[in-house]
């Protein structure tokens, strides 16, 4: 399944049948920001942002890049030779970079990932790159922590995921309510993380170290 079918799964799932939505050109791109440009105030013709359009699309297609990437086929590889290894797997500050769905505006944290396998590991890397795809997508902080935690149990099949995200959102600190050095925690648990207290601790313990 494609991203923009996926997108559309997601749509149906909430009530909607719509149709995929059509990708518009680069230049359509452009000139919406153009509109933008001039619907602040400025002139888009000005020298100083002449440019700004082409610069935008750029940082756009970065910045969202996850639609095209499947969380799913970087999880496929796994190894199954884990000399019996049977305790908590964890990666520890992985950088988040997303843009919220309401207003998007970055916001900018940490995740927290956690699993205990069964009979099979990935590599770790691909742990972070599951978090880098859902990022580089609007959505919510909420939603993507559930997003990160399910892909890994789709595809791990895990005795337990745990997933904290700790980030700040720029659409409080830099309109709204201007509140600055306030953050926001989510947390997703699911097996034996959420049937264990003391599991469920030693994550939190390790998330606090240092």
């Amino acid at each position: 399944m494609d991203a923009m079918s996926r997108e559309r799964t997601l749509i149906g799932g909430a009530g909607l049948d719509l149709e995929p939505a059509r990708r518009p050109t680069r230049e359509e791109a452009m000139e919406a920001v153009r509109t933008l440009i001039a619907w602040s105030g400025d002139d888009p013709r000005r020298e100083g942002v002449i440019d700004t359009p082409k610069r935008v699309v750029d940082a756009y297609g970065e910045w969202f890049e996850g639609y095209a990437a499947d969380p799913a086929k970087e999880l496929s590889r796994t190894f199954e030779d884990v000399q019996g290894y049977d305790d908590i797997v964890m990666l520890r500050e992985i950088e988040v970079e997303s843009h919220c769905e309401h207003h998007m505006a970055p916001f900018l944290g940490k995740a927290y990932v956690a699993y205990m396998p069964t009979n099979r590991v990935v590599g770790i890397s691909k742990i972070a790159r599951v978090v880098e795809i859902f990022a580089r997508r609007l959505q919510t902080q909420e939603t993507m922590t559930q997003q990160i935690t399910d892909a890994i149990c789709d595809s791990l099949k895990p005795a337990g995921v745990a997933v904290l995200i700790d980030a700040a959102h720029q659409c409080m600190t830099t309109r709204g309510v201007h509140h600055r050095h306030v953050t926001t925690i989510t947390t997703q648990f699911r097996g034996v993380f959420k049937t264990d207290a003391t599991l469920r601790q030693r994550f939190l313990d390790f998330v606090n170290r240092g």
